[in-house]
């Protein structure tokens, strides 16, 4: 399965949410390879310190910052693999476009933030364009950096928000702001990994692949 985690929005945890999703599957016993679509390198950062720190299973990782090499390179390689996981950068790039025409998911984080949702708009426009030319592209929107309380009346204002953008299906699987998700993408790890385990990050990373997968 291609799997792009993407949003023309910046700032809303794109990378850690493709970099634990990538470990998570590679420890499920799959064959993974994690893209890193922005011209950043953050996504290729955390693996690199991973594999550096030698920490098993290695996650086979590469930078493709521009649409057309992007495209060909999957083209050529998604045999090779069960999962690709790529991340996207937040605005409306090259990579992104290709990424969206080659993949069977596009998740979609955002944060309880009205600007955030507002943003939805611009990337619910794109999903129309790749399905214009792709059949079966699955558009999923996600709550990440949710506010810690159940009751938030903030997440529950963003997630009804969500629900009226008719392009995508919202996944009632939020990930709260737990400094777990970025100490453990710092390391190059999971929070699957992480040492104390957090189970509350670790039950939401569980139940969000279980939604996507």
């Amino acid at each position: 399965m291609i799997v792009t985690v993407g949003n023309t929005k910046g700032g809303v945890g794109k990378t850690t949410l493709a970099v634990n999703l990538a470990i998570a599957r590679a420890l499920a016993g799959r064959d993974v390879w994690l893209i890193d679509g922005d011209r950043q390198g953050t996504a290729q950062t955390a693996i690199s310190i991973r594999a550096d720190a030698g920490y098993t299973p290695g996650i086979a990782c590469a930078t493709y910052p521009d649409g057309p090499t992007l495209r060909a390179q999957v083209q050529q390689q998604a045999s090779k693999f069960d999962d690709i996981i790529i991340d996207a950068g937040g605005r409306d790039s090259t990579a992104l476009r290709a990424a969206l025409v080659l993949s069977d998911v596009l998740l979609v984080p955002f944060a309880p933030r009205s600007y955030d949702v507002w943003a939805l708009n611009d990337i619910a426009s794109l999903v129309d364009e790749a399905r214009s030319v792709r059949d079966g592209l699955r558009a999923v929107a996600i709550l990440n950096c949710a506010d810690p309380g159940e009751s938030s009346t903030d997440n529950a204002d963003a997630a009804a928000a969500v629900a009226e953008i008719p392009q995508f299906e919202y996944l009632n699987t939020p990930i709260r702001r737990r400094k777990a998700f970025a100490n453990a993408a710092g390391q190059g790890l999971s929070v699957l990994e992480l040492k104390p385990t957090d189970r509350k990050a670790s039950k939401e990373l569980n139940a969000l692949i279980s939604a996507l997968f």
